[in-house]
């Protein structure tokens, strides 16, 4: 019933900007945390950056002010601002949402995966 649709995924350079961004739709009663992971080649899926319903964030420390996290909550949309691109932020991203729907269950969701390649 509620879904979570991903885009602005692609080939960057290094040095280079892209912006990440998942919808959310169905019956939502409140999303509480909204999350990036990415899972690299022969990684394991890791936690980039969260953000919760008071807007409070957080980030892992290698993409600390590079990236942003920020949330729409009239949308129901997280975005991720990634500047100054690595190679080493290549990875599959997926958007995380933990949230009540509106049945009151508490749920998380995943999006489909967007590919971030940073290549020159």
């Amino acid at each position: 019933q509620v879904q979570l649709v991903e885009s602005g995924g692609g080939v960057v350079q290094p040095g280079g900007s892209l912006r990440l961004s998942c919808a959310a739709s169905g019956s939502i009663f409140s999303i509480n945390l909204m999350n990036w992971y990415r899972q690299a080649p022969g990684k394991q899926r890791e936690l980039v950056a969260s953000i919760t319903r008071s807007g409070h964030t957080n980030y892992v420390d290698f993409v600390k002010g590079r990236f942003t996290i920020s949330r729409d909550d009239a949308k129901n949309t997280v975005s991720l601002q990634m500047n100054s691109l690595k190679p080493e932020d290549t990875a599959v991203y997926y958007c995380n949402m933990m949230m009540t729907t509106l049945d009151f269950v508490p749920r998380d969701y995943w999006g489909q995966g967007t590919q971030v390649t940073v290549s020159s």
